[in-house]
């Protein structure tokens, strides 16, 4: 294949460290200028390529692209939830169309199974319609449900070590507030993102791994009822008069007025009733054994684009895997995910391989039954020993301006649109 052009995209939920992972396929890519002339993003993922909404990178000013790998979420170049499948076929036709009005033959997804699913889609449908075309993806998800429970497709996400570093500090900072005030707030109750997958609220026990607070998590794995939580929180009361309490956001409380995105799943920030919510609803109806109320809180989307938590490990990995995912297409190697994979040995140490994006968009990852402790409301040191070189130490690179955090700013100069005026099928009517 002779010089294409190449095109990157986001896909799904922001995490604190997809910005490092985009630096490393773009430096790869911008600096290849004898396979890739020019190197484009689409504007909010697919729907961007639909919408032939395509971001000139060659025109952006290197020192904000420097800037990406300290900067949190997908503000910089913009991801969507919108689903390519069955009765989309249009859709399918009009991505053919702007590739090859722009001349790409190379595409990189950035994102999670969903993500995957669509790479290998437009992969497949790229060879079928004769088109020469490199598909690459590159992993991320903060609540890690991506691969198989061995790790044997890729050990953890991008996103999920600075996701769990933020819940092992939170955690750290809300114990010192529930012992301070536990007299007239007795449960602080806390709700982590992770659809059906427990490994946010997990990495909660990163905050004490020598289980000295009060503290229990309520898995998504698990299934429990609203009556086991409160005896379980009653029996912490009747021990230490306070607890600390982390639910999955899928934790059964009834009816939460669900709302779902683009790929059909629940928007639990979007929907009517939290987990945490119902779970505090059900303590204050109830008779604690303690002095005061129970209270809630859910941090919500700040899991996923707080900066000052970035774990360092997970900004480095993020980038190195970006930059592998871009290795990859640079060889030839079409319809693989660049992965992550742990070596053997009492040190952590990992390394960069590959997986086809047909397996990964087929894989779901649930917290092991091994992880997960006998009371059913705590995780195992074999998590811990999983989890804690992840979230790294000291404090990722940031900078500052007036004292504010300064972000990557690209002057996002698009390219001149090549091909009818569309409206993708999921947005019409």
């Amino acid at each position: 294949m002779g010089a294409k052009n190449a095109l990157i995209c986001l896909g799904g939920g922001p995490s604190p460290v997809i910005n490092a992972s985009l630096q490393g396929v773009l430096e790869r890519c911008l600096a290849a200028t004898d396979k890739m002339r020019e190197v484009y993003c689409a504007s909010h993922g697919i729907e961007g390529v639909l919408l032939e909404e395509l971001i000139d990178m060659r025109q952006e000013d290197p020192r904000e692209l420097a800037r990406l790998r300290s900067t949190p979420a997908s503000g910089a170049i913009g991801t969507c939830r919108y689903k390519l499948g069955a009765g989309r076929e249009e859709d399918f036709d009009r991505i053919l169309e702007v590739f090859k009005a722009h001349d790409i033959g190379y595409f990189f997804y950035i994102g999670g199974n969903d993500s995957m699913d669509t790479a290998d889609k437009v992969s497949e449908l790229a060879r079928q319609a004769g088109l020469e075309l490199v598909a690459v993806g590159v992993p991320k998800t903060i609540d890690n449900d991506l691969g198989d429970e061995a790790c044997t497709i890729i050990d953890h996400t991008p996103g999920y070590g600075s996701a769990a570093r933020y819940w092992a500090n939170l955690i750290r900072e809300v114990d010192e507030e529930n012992r301070g005030i536990c007299v007239s707030e007795c449960v602080s109750v806390f709700q982590a993102m992770g659809r059906a997958a427990g490994f946010l609220t997990a990495a909660s026990r990163l905050a004490d791994p020598g289980r000295e607070m009060p503290l229990q998590l309520y898995l998504a794995e698990c299934s429990h009822s609203l009556e086991f939580l409160a005896e379980n929180v009653n029996r912490q009361l009747h021990e230490s008069g306070r607890c600390i309490v982390v639910v999955n956001e899928g934790f059964d409380v009834g009816d939460i007025g669900a709302r779902v995105d683009g790929f059909g799943h629940i928007e639990y920030g979007a929907s009517q009733k939290s987990a945490c919510q119902g779970v505090v609803n059900y303590l204050n109806s109830v008779k604690l054994r303690a002095r005061g109320y129970a209270n809630c809180q859910v941090p919500g989307v700040l899991q996923r684009c707080t900066g000052v938590q970035r774990s360092p490990v997970d900004v480095q990995e993020a980038y190195e895997v970006g930059l592998h995912g871009a290795d990859l297409a640079l060889a030839g190697e079409s319809g693989y995910m660049a992965t992550i994979l742990r070596e053997p040995g009492a040190a952590y140490r990992v390394r960069y391989d590959k997986v086809p994006l047909r397996v990964v968009a087929n894989s779901e990852r649930f917290l092991p039954e091994s992880w997960i402790a006998e009371n059913r409301i705590d995780v195992t040191d074999d998590f811990v020993r999983y989890a804690a070189p992840l979230i790294g130490e000291g404090i990722a690179p940031l900078e500052f301006e007036n004292g504010i955090l300064r972000f990557a700013r690209l002057e996002r100069h698009m390219t001149a649109q090549r091909c009818p005026k569309y409206v993708p099928v999921g947005m019409r009517g």
